[in-house]
């Protein structure tokens, strides 16, 4: 077992107290958006070998793959971690994105490739050939935008303010009958797709609709029933004004999860954190393809190829208790799976749920990790790698502690 050391990311959306304060560390007085934990090689964790020299994580598991990572790792996903662990600090809104599928980034990758387009350029849609499913795990509560919403409940917002511009006696912009028409397509799939791209190529007239609808709402329109749609619509339009990822936020799910609910985010699905602190967990890639929200590059044909146009039901992911009491959180992909361990002083070890590397981080309290082959002690903000050859762990409570430990393991699915 190895004690790490993680990369702190400065994004200017982050939070310049959640981090420091979940981890009890001291506020470094910048944005802390980002803490990474695992082997991306984008910013990898540092590992303390035991003869005090430091090498990044990444660096570590080339020199003996199957020691580190598995057999069947190995085999599946390569010689690499095949997931990221991040705790994320939301103030301020991510922007509007969507990730590939694995086979749209293989095909993005090599296009990009084969076009000499620099793997660092400002333009490149495809920094690497994997795809990136997600997951996010409140601390706090937790806002976001994910996935289409259903047709019918988009008109019915669209409709209150269309009430709203009669009220006002202003007249109602274009866009927004013509949002109206795309969304009564009996084609869910194609109404949706409509009005997403007439959003996302509309230039002018979306944003001057943008505009509008804000006025309109600041002036004193009804927002209930849809408080926090509409809501959304103005603070969004304050940060990025005229932006049709303002506007596209009414097409989407607007969720928020009370701390300890998770939710999972397939390839192809829309999707913004708004605010919050979460645990988030994907496979290791840093395939992004923007919609809105963002000064960054916006590549709109290749974003319409890869946004899957479809009404969903908000993927929450309920825990799983497992027979030997580990409560598991385990989305749908093969990469990754999270441990939520909590014990109590004095209590029960719990045993880690390991298929593969495992990576631990402590919230809460300290944990004492022992395995046949050492053990390793962590504090509050502490966290280690796990190889896969160190299984099988358990977790215990630190003798003489008061406090109950929390703690965050993630490591492959234990799923078939």
């Amino acid at each position: 077992m190895y004690e790490i050391e993680n990369a702190l990311r400065d994004y200017a959306w982050g939070s310049t107290t959640a981090i420091a304060g979940l981890l009890g560390r001291p506020e470094s007085g910048n944005p802390e958006a980002e803490l990474w934990i695992g082997a991306h090689p984008g910013d990898a964790s540092l590992v303390r070998r035991p003869d005090g020299s430091d090498i990044p994580l990444d660096q570590l598991i080339a020199e003996d793959p199957e020691h580190f990572l598995g057999s069947e790792s190995l085999a599946e996903f390569g010689p690499r971690l095949p997931f990221l662990t991040k705790i994320l600090a939301a103030a301020q809104p991510l922007s509007l994105q969507v990730h590939p599928s694995i086979e749209q980034a293989k095909a993005g990758f090599a296009r990009e490739n084969a076009q000499g387009v620099a793997l660092d350029a400002p333009h490149r849609n495809y920094r690497d050939e994997n795809h990136k499913p997600e997951m996010i795990f409140a601390l706090t509560p937790f806002e976001a935008l994910c996935g289409f919403r259903a047709p019918a409940e988009t008109r019915k917002i669209l409709l209150r303010l269309a009430a709203s511009f009669d009220l006002a006696g202003t007249e109602i912009p274009p866009v927004l009958g013509q949002l109206l028409e795309d969304l009564a397509d009996p084609d869910e799939g194609n109404g949706i797709r409509k009005a997403f791209e007439r959003l996302m190529t509309g230039d002018e007239a979306v944003s001057h609709a943008t505009a509008m609808v804000a006025s309109v709402l600041i002036s004193g329109a009804p927002l209930t029933p849809y408080q926090a749609e509409l809501s959304t619509v103005v603070s969004l339009n304050e940060k990025y004004p005229g932006d049709p990822g303002v506007l596209i936020s009414l097409l989407l799910n607007r969720i928020s999860l009370a701390p300890g609910e998770a939710v999972y985010l397939p390839a192809g699905n829309v999707h913004a954190y708004l605010h919050g602190l979460g645990v988030e967990v994907m496979a290791s890639s840093d395939n992004v393809l923007r919609g809105g929200l963002t000064p960054k590059f916006i590549d709109v044909p290749e974003l319409l190829r890869t946004v899957e146009f479809k009404p969903v039901a908000v993927p929450m992911l309920a825990p799983e208790v497992s027979g030997l009491g580990q409560e598991l959180y385990q989305p749908p992909f093969r990469e990754f799976q999270l441990q939520r361990i909590e014990l109590s002083p004095g209590g029960a070890p719990v045993p880690l749920a390991q298929a593969g590397a495992a990576v631990v981080i402590v919230v809460q309290g300290s944990i004492y990790l022992d395995s046949p082959k050492g053990d390793l002690q962590l504090a509050r903000g502490g966290s280690a790698f796990l190889p896969a050859s160190e299984a099988p762990v358990n977790v215990h409570p630190v003798t003489g502690s008061e406090e109950t430990a929390i703690a965050f393991a993630v490591t492959t699915s234990m799923k078939a």
